[in-house]
């Protein structure tokens, strides 16, 4: 029976990053990962639409991992291992149906300039929001970089206490509940201004009417200015290789194909797992499972003695919106329609919407079961940040679509679409990837006539390629308020810790939820790494 330290179920970026934390730390780490692939929603193809063509089928963006802890401390290691990043001045946009256009530089000069473009006075108001943000962006950053049920989360309220005083902080902790509706229509004037944000919030998995989206809003639009939108360079692959090397190099394990059938438990701690083949590998320090809480505590202990109120919690976890995703191989790079076109067909991603009232009634019809009428397109264009990614001469794009329905179709908002009995099939599927290729169309004179080859998948297409994407969520849950931050993923086991000893749950379902920034790994790796008490308080002792 084979032996480490810590055991992860499951290879996304959390797992990756966190093993690879463990592993410099001298742990002896095995990584098990039940596809033929690693890296989870990392997912880079050479063979999705034509040859030459590389493809990330899921995430493709890193901002908020090259943003991150657990970068901050692998980057030395990666850097050896040959994985650079790339970036762009011009990380965002959004094109509008009359043919204008918005953008978020990589500058604070460029975005004082840019809304001022829309709105005479909006300069000004983003740079008052983003001075007032960085004023306390220990606290905002640290937020969502912080195991909240801990005394680390305890001594980040004692910070914004002694900082903010009790009126302060009730202000500041409001202001993190606040809708992007509310924050950008009283901050911004100009409705360019507002459909450039409110994509974004798609991004979090929320709404632009949802219960922190101001928040979350403000926190993309710092993060894009300060970092703009890198990529590793070849693709995401890249990064996923990097990570595995670290932890074989320290002489662990990283193996795919391996699906592991349960966490194994005695005396009240996991102390390994077994695979569906029988073999049985043993974790003498921590199992680490990279699943949704459904998954956990409905296969992975469906036998480990866990208290009966967090099992019915599990099976009462909400998956939210699904998504679709349209990958097309062109023979010529896209050309953008509007006087702004060239800073169109330079930003690394465009989202195409009639602004903040089109993406709220998006997400409203597909919240009610409906295709919608007019989505928020996410237009990506790897090649703009990356040239590597196509054949000289040549492109492709990346989109993505937030605003779908979970679970069986009800409808189509637009009336044009048969349904049928609600399931995603090829016909439906390919219909709708029509109406959303003809919309991108008259933004992109082009696209018709350059798209080589059109690969599409649906919700389900989505769901097949990785299990925590249940029924499409490409966020592993749903991001409403009583799923997030201090309740995530349970009111009743919230955080990484879970009822079982030793075993510990990271991924997307977990604080500080979706996005490829690694910030649960990362967590859970300084707490299994962090000094007894006894050891901590002896440090402080003067000579010692």
């Amino acid at each position: 029976m084979a032996a480490y330290d810590a055991v992860f179920v499951g290879s996304g970026v959390n797992a990756l990053a966190g093993a690879a934390l463990l592993a410099q730390e001298g742990w002896s780490v095995c990584v098990l990962e039940r596809e033929e692939r690693l890296g989870g929603c990392i997912y880079t193809s050479d063979e999705l639409t034509l040859p030459g063509f590389t493809h990330e089928v899921l995430a493709s963006w890193h901002p908020l991992w090259t943003g991150g802890a657990a970068y901050g401390e692998l980057k030395d290691a990666l850097d050896r291992r040959g994985v650079e990043y790339l970036n762009t001045d011009l990380p965002t946009g959004t094109a509008y149906p009359d043919g204008s256009a918005a953008f978020v530089w990589a500058s604070l000069e460029g975005n004082v300039a840019e809304l001022d473009r829309h709105a005479a006075g909006d300069g000004a108001a983003w740079q008052a929001f983003f001075d007032g943000f960085m004023a306390n962006a220990d606290l905002a950053f640290g937020l969502l970089g912080t195991e909240l049920w801990s005394s680390a989360g305890l001594s980040l309220g004692r910070t914004a206490y002694r900082r903010l005083g009790r009126r302060g902080l009730l202000e500041f902790a409001g202001g993190t509940l606040v809708t992007c509706r509310d924050w950008v229509t009283a901050t911004f004037a100009s409705e360019r201004a507002h459909g450039l944000l409110a994509p974004w919030v798609l991004h979090t998995g929320l709404g632009p009417d949802q219960a922190t989206s101001g928040f979350m809003t403000q926190v993309i639009a710092a993060a894009l200015q300060l970092g703009g939108m890198p990529v590793p360079k070849g693709g995401g692959r890249a990064l996923v290789e990097g990570l595995a090397g670290i932890v074989r190099d320290a002489g662990g394990e990283v193996r795919s194909g391996a699906d592991v059938e349960r966490v194994l438990v005695a005396g009240g701690r996991a102390t390994g797992v077994r695979l569906t083949d029988g073999e049985v590998i043993s974790a003498g320090r921590a199992v680490v499972a990279g699943v949704t809480p459904t998954q956990l505590y409905g296969r992975l202990l469906a036998d480990g003695g866990v208290p009966a109120p967090v099992t019915a919690a599990a099976e009462r976890f909400r998956y939210g919106r699904a998504e679709m995703q349209i990958h097309l191989a062109l023979d010529a790079p896209p050309k953008w329609s509007g006087d702004r076109a060239d800073e169109l067909s330079r930003a690394a991603i465009v989202h195409v919407t009639p602004g903040l009232d089109g993406v709220s009634r998006a997400v409203n019809e597909a919240e009610r079961g409906l295709l919608p009428a007019e989505a928020t397109i996410v237009c990506g264009q790897p090649c703009a940040v990356d040239p590597s990614r196509a054949p000289d001469g040549t492109s492709i794009v990346w989109i993505q679509l937030q605003e779908l329905p979970a679970g069986r179709v009800k409808g189509d908002a637009a009336g044009e679409l048969d349904v049928g009995d609600g399931s995603w099939t090829d016909e439906l599927r390919e219909a709708y990837a029509d109406r959303i290729v003809a919309r991108l169309g008259a933004s992109i004179s082009n696209l018709e006539r350059a798209t080589l080859k059109r690969v599409v998948l649906s919700p389900a297409d989505i769901e097949a390629l990785n299990c925590n994407l249940v029924g499409g969520d490409i966020y592993a849950g749903s991001c409403a308020l009583d799923q997030n931050l201090l309740w995530r993923p349970l009111a009743e086991t919230p955080g990484h810790r879970t009822p079982v000893d030793g075993l510990w749950l990271v991924g997307a379902s977990t604080h500080p939820g979706p996005g490829l920034g690694g910030g649960s790994g990362y967590l859970v790796a300084k707490a299994l790494t962090k000094p007894p008490l006894a050891k901590r308080l002896l440090a402080k002792i003067p000579g010692r």
